[in-house]
């Protein structure tokens, strides 16, 4: 009962120990966003990194996703006559589940990850140590204009990608010959489906999966420890907690929000 008890126990302690050193994170950030002002230069930046850069990426992805859904559901709606309805389920799908979830997905992966390897990096060649010695806070210099850029960039990233895919959506439904839908009907379809709420949704979604991605990445950057390995260890463990917490807000919200 011991050896099973005890592995158990080190289990419980560590994950207590991780999301209260988390949660102490967070506390800092928002204490340190009274000093957004003066980081205006590093917030730019990293705006520029996290939404600019992802575009080219966001826009194929979004693309094709639209293109999926409506090809998938179109065929089948068009078996007993729904596919006029084509609008409101690719609107509501990339809107409120699909556009906020995918976009965060790859927000993770590709700027969460550089942000825990560039922190990683700083920490175990000791130059979060130099920034303490120069009386400058890590987490106001560094984790701060990180938070601020992913709580903006990926609402905006969510906005595009969702426009994309109903795009995509509306193409495929318009061209597929077995499926075709006029563009009137689709939009149509669309505009009676889509309300206030349901953008807000996935609005509301987004800002929380922007502040999970900036958390996590600078945690996991913060405590990169082992050198070069360590550094490749925290890059990993950073996107794939990014993507196991995405998907139990993505519950929770929908749960209080539905």
């Amino acid at each position: 009962m011991t050896q099973f008890l005890e592995p158990l126990g080190k289990r419980v302690l560590y994950f207590n120990q991780v999301l209260g050193e988390m949660v102490i994170l967070q506390g800092k950030i928002l204490y340190f966003l009274r000093e957004a002002p003066r980081n205006v230069q590093s917030i730019l930046t990293q705006m520029a990194v996290i939404g600019w850069d992802t575009l080219p990426v966001a826009s194929v992805m979004a693309f094709f996703v639209g293109m999926v859904l409506a090809l998938q559901t179109g065929v089948e709606l068009q078996k007993y006559g729904g596919q006029n309805i084509i609008g409101a389920i690719v609107g509501h799908s990339m809107v409120r589940e699909l556009g906020p979830v995918m976009t965060s997905f790859l927000v993770a992966g590709r700027c969460g990850s550089a942000m825990a390897a560039e922190l990683g990096v700083m920490t175990v060649y000791e130059e979060i140590d130099a920034l303490k010695t120069l009386d400058i806070d890590p987490v106001r210099y560094l984790a701060m204009p990180r938070f601020i850029a992913c709580i903006v960039c990926v609402p905006a990233l969510v906005i595009y990608s969702d426009v994309i895919g109903i795009i995509g959506g509306a193409l495929i439904s318009n061209l597929h010959p077995q499926i075709f839908v006029s563009y009137a009907t689709y939009y149509d379809s669309l505009t009676d489906a889509l309300k206030i709420k349901e953008i807000g949704i996935g609005l509301t979604k987004s800002v929380a999966f922007g502040s999970i991605i900036a958390l996590v990445s600078c945690y996991v950057g913060f405590s990169t420890s082992g050198g070069a390995r360590g550094i490749g260890q925290s890059t990993t463990r950073s996107v794939v907690l990014s993507f196991m917490l995405i998907l139990v807000a993505d519950y929770i919200l929908t749960r209080v929000l539905l």
